[in-house]
């Protein structure tokens, strides 16, 4: 791995200049190197010694900043560390006590006071200190909320004093600690009086029974309730919500900016390194928000919608970024697309031009201005947790315009807004500046004044002003205002908004009445505006099942949402949550005719129902699972749903049928090849089950879906029919592939010496892959003695597949490396990555002549990359490329791994959105590959128990197996009864020396495309 003295060496010995890489500024002058666009300029506020680590920055009721100083990262104090993964996770030695019993650590939170108003601090008092490892803080309801993992906090000072008045009080507890850089973060208070907060990707929370790794939470602070809004998304830290109340939260990913946290949804997850998500039936999750011409680094912070009114009117509702390895601030165009967003860089806010920025989180001030913390280290990453961190600096800015006229920065006349009266807080709610809007909804959510409830229900049905009825509608919900008798007038309200979140603020009661739920119903029908759609289905989820159903029901056969990104998925969960407990509603209603007629319940969720009663596998389940079965109406919707039933049985726990155990058992005959019936069990498939199956079998079925099912519940007729299949020469081969699979999943050891004979020159090269694939089936050695005489003959492709096969066992590869040793096979034709597979074994003996063959296998030394770097470098230099030629060396190269716009496929990193102008960064991510291996494209190691290594990108995980993406882009289903170990590689599955046989042209050719803004030729 090339570290970061190294690699400033590279770039200056490559004619970059050093002075570009300077670091370590004084924060007068890193604030005069900072660019901003025009009519803007950068104010520093606070700066060390003052402001240290700052990690959280916010604005209390007067409009005086607080900051977090995380000066204890990344180790909290007084615990013993007992283990530490290479994602810096720890397994500490107990739970550490919530302050002030616990251990003291260094954090504080600090209070700036900028008393002649010139924008800077003067003075600091800290609110409290010896906290440890303090991310986030709120203030309200008399108090100050902060998060210290494990710990939810409040901090009551009702005297509004700046001093605690007593010790916290413990609101939750279980958010996880193992990772400094992931803990809960970002606490911001929600339109709707929840508060809400992240939890990064490297921690694992356990809170009142519920356990989650990434996502979206939140808590009632009158109710006490604790909720996980949704799951997944990476390593998250800020969050915000938009004039229409979306949410909105911050990313680690590359190439995108944000997700669309919606209620109730399941997101992308890193699932390797994560594992899956804890719904196993989710059956699918919501991506990032698509992203176009993305630029900086690949760790979004502290993002926020702008809703001041100083900044010039183009940058409202933009939202507005931290680029933490970027050293930047980026604002970013958000579309409409459906009921959720597309976004697309808009420009740079601030450019620090200096490596050391580090901006950790951003808040919108009482001015209008944008406030930025920085960290402000030469460390942008969290290494080995025992580095030596600068504790000593940090700072804090803000960004202002300083444009005359309308816009333009007003200092803020300090005020307390909580001494403002109720009807003052409601005028509020129309400031052009959202800082006070929402400061005033949340005083009015601590103050509960019933005097309130009319004016603000006089706002919603009267005002003509569409957002300030949704603001007033928000008000009444924390006031307490918000009855369901006032609610049912709503449903006709013009302004979409107001009916989505109508609907939303029902569901999260949890339960409704009769003619509540009647006209949510009737919405559900009616309702013209997807978002509204899109909300009803999380509703739906939410609500018991006789409430909910109905919903689902309606939205079934509305068109409106069948292209929409987020609402199929949305129904598909709703129908998840009933299916068990309500199971007979939600089979009547999915097999209607109705049903398979809606496209959405077509095409969505008909087939991940069967999938989901097949994995749960009781007689009540697979009954549904053959109800279903006979209801889909064509033979084509017939054989999807028993593909959806293969997938189902497969994901089972323990799905491996057992012919000889006798619980809930239904024998059933089958016809055997003879045209004689046999008597066949099957493990608790149910007789109608079965006779659903039994009358789509033939014994001359070509139908590999039949035959794959068949095959998995034991029938030994679909066993033979899919090794003759596969054998025969006038099946077409797509088939004979597919039947092969099923040979070498579930076919007998007997049947390898007929696969081998597919393994003849004379049969079609997809044959003889897929052969050799379902010989790694069967551990005997029969099949290494063929492999090992036919291999010298054996065309290129088959002979690397060999190879694969050879030393992925053991035993075979012991006997490889042997005929190696003896001259019968040069060394010289295994190529590195080939070779690198055999210390997977761990075997001494393996090892031993792997090193007398290869020597020692490893990758170059770092002098030897420099090197290369350096003469890529000068190849480069010495000419042009063209782009057309470019774009074959990259399908010929790199496709089969990476994506660059319509080309390739997406195994690594999604390279057109990647920084491809940096040619440095280009070079020595190929040279050197296993550097730096993004945490979403770590491989793993799987060891099987009947010996054999699978390597691979993990992309899904259900309770019964767990499936990689191998370098060739195949996917390796493993059943979890058959892993011995998985384990993470520190080997990239991009191969070394990539570059290598390129000519001097094809390098300049190849980067010449690489580094294009588009395709050639447009």
């Amino acid at each position: 791995m090339i570290d970061a003295d190294t690699l400033f060496a590279v770039l200056v010995s490559l004619g970059i200049p050093g002075a570009l890489f300077a670091q370590g500024f004084p924060s007068e002058e890193a604030a005069r190197r900072m660019t901003v666009p025009d009519g803007f300029q950068v104010r520093l506020v606070a700066s060390e010694p003052m402001v240290r680590q700052p990690v959280a920055i916010e604005f209390d009721d007067r409009g005086r900043l607080w900051v977090i100083q995380y000066l204890q990262y990344p180790n909290p104090a007084g615990l013993k560390r007992i283990k530490v993964d290479r994602y810096s996770r720890t397994v500490y030695d107990r739970v550490p006590e919530p302050p002030p019993r616990g251990p003291k650590g260094d954090d504080r939170i600090t209070i700036l006071f900028d008393y002649d108003k010139d924008g800077r601090a003067h003075k600091a008092k800290d609110f409290v200190k010896g906290l440890n490892l303090a991310s986030g803080i709120a203030f309200g309801h008399g108090g100050v909320f902060v998060l210290q993992a494990p710990y939810l906090l409040f901090y009551p000072d009702r005297n509004g004093d700046d001093v605690p008045d007593g010790d916290p009080e413990v609101l939750l507890t279980g958010f996880g600690m193992e990772d400094a850089h992931s803990v809960a973060n970002s606490l911001t208070w929600g339109p709707d009086g929840w508060l809400y907060g992240c939890q990064g990707s490297t921690v694992t929370a356990h809170i009142r029974g519920i356990e989650f790794q990434q996502g979206v939470w939140r808590y009632h602070p009158i109710t006490h309730r604790f909720e996980l809004f949704c799951e997944g998304g990476g390593n998250s830290w800020g969050l915000d919500f938009d004039r229409r109340g979306n949410l909105l939260y911050s990313t680690n990913v590359g190439g995108y900016c944000m997700l669309h946290g919606v209620q109730g949804a399941y997101y992308w997850k890193s699932f390797g390194k994560h594992g899956a998500l804890h719904n196993p039936y989710a059956y699918g999750y919501f991506e990032h928000v698509p992203h176009s011409n993305f630029k900086g680094g690949h760790v979004t912070v502290g993002g926020i919608v702008y809703q001041g009114d100083s900044f010039p009117e183009r940058f409202r509702g933009k939202y507005i970024a931290a680029d933490l390895l970027g050293h930047a601030v980026y604002w970013h165009n958000l579309e409409p697309s459906g009921s959720s967003f597309r976004s697309s860089h808009g420009g740079e806010l601030l450019q620090a031009n200096d490596t050391w920025f580090a901006p950790s989180d951003l808040t919108l001030g009482p001015d209008g201005s944008v406030y930025v913390a920085d960290w402000y280290d030469k460390r942008t990453a969290h290494p080995d947790p025992d580095a030596d961190w600068d504790r000593s600096n940090g700072r804090i800015y803000k960004i202002e315009a300083k444009c005359p006229g309308a816009h333009g920065t007003k200092p803020y006349a300090e005020a307390d807004l909580t001494k403002l009266s109720s009807p003052q807080l409601v005028a509020l709610l129309s400031h052009p500046n959202d800082w006070y809007v929402r400061k005033a909804r949340r005083i009015l959510a601590d103050r509960r004044d019933p005097e309130t409830i009319f004016p603000l229900r006089r706002l919603i049905s009267e005002s003509k002003d569409a957002h300030l009825a949704l603001e007033a509608l928000w008000a009444l919900y924390v006031t307490g205002g918000f009855t369901e008798a006032f609610a049912s007038t709503l449903f006709d309200h013009q302004n979409p908004d107001i009916r989505r979140w109508t609907a939303r603020l029902l569901g999260d009661e949890c339960n409704v009445t009769p003619a509540v739920s009647k006209r949510l119903v009737e919405l559900a029908a009616t309702d013209s505006d997807v978002s509204v759609l899109s909300q009803l289905a999380s509703t739906a989820k939410r609500l018991p099942p006789e409430n909910g159903l109905p919903i689902v029901a309606r939205l079934l056969f509305r068109e409106e949402g069948n292209h929409d990104p987020h609402l199929p998925l949305l129904l598909w969960w709703a129908v998840e949550h009933h299916a068990i407990p309500a199971m007979e509603a939600v089979v009547q209603l999915f097999t209607s005719a109705e049903a398979w007629r809606a496209s959405s319940a077509r095409d969505v969720i008909e087939e991940r129902l069967m999938r989901r009663y097949a994995a749960e596998g009781t007689t009540p389940a697979l009954t549904a699972c053959a109800r279903l079965l006979e209801s889909a109406p064509t033979p084509e919707d017939r054989r999807r749903m028993l593909g959806a039933l293969n997938q189902g049985l497969q994901d089972r726990p323990g799905s491996k049928i057992n012919t000889n155990t006798g619980d809930l058992l239904a024998t059933y005959a089958f016809p055997a090849r003879n045209g004689n019936l046999r008597a066949q069990s099957l493990n608790t498939i149910p007789s109608i089950l079965a006779d659903r199956m039994a009358e789509l079998w033939k014994d001359d079925t070509s139908d590999p879906v039949v035959i794959r099912l068949m095959a998995r519940l034991g029938n030994t007729a679909a066993q033979q029919r899919a090794l003759a299949l596969a054998i025969e020469s006038k099946t077409p081969i797509p088939t004979r592939v597919a039947m092969l699979k099923v040979v070498g999943e579930f076919g007998p050891p007997s049947c390898a010496r007929r696969v081998l004979t597919l393994l003849d020159s004379d049969q079609a090269e997809p044959i003889q892959l897929a052969a050799l694939d379902a010989l790694q089936h069967f551990d005997n050695d029969v099949n290494v003695d063929w492999l090992l005489a036919h291999y010298p003959k054996m065309k290129d492709r088959l002979r690397s597949a060999t190879r694969d096969a050879l030393l992925s066992r053991k035993s075979w590869a012991l006997r490889f490396l042997r005929e190696i040793d003896r001259g019968r096979f040069l060394p010289q034709e295994v190529p590195l990555d080939q070779v690198r597979q055999i210390s997977l074994h761990q075997d001494q003996q393996l090892d031993k002549l792997a090193r007398k063959l290869w020597g020692n296998i490893k990758g170059g030394t770092p002098e030897e990359k420099l090197a290369e770097v350096r003469r890529l470098h000068n190849d480069l230099r010495a000419g042009t490329g063209n782009p057309v030629r470019g774009r074959e060396l990259f399908r010929k190269h790199c496709a089969s791994c990476h994506r660059l716009y319509e080309d390739g496929q997406p195994v690594g990193p999604d390279l057109t959105h990647a920084n491809r102008q940096d040619r440095d960064y280009l070079l020595i991510s190929i040279v050197d590959p296993s550097a730096v291996i993004r945490k979403e494209y770590l491989s793993y190691v799987v060891q099987t128990t009947d010996g054999r290594v699978v390597i691979g990108l993990m992309v899904e995980q259900t309770p019964n197996s767990i499936t990689v993406l191998n370098a060739k882009t195949e996917r390796v289903t493993v059943p979890r009864d058959k892993i011995e170990s998985v384990q993470e590689s520190t080997v990239s599955l991009m191969p070394e020396n990539l570059l290598k046989d390129l000519q001097p042209q094809e390098l300049r050719d190849l980067f010449s495309y690489l580094e294009n803004d588009m395709p050639p030729g447009k």
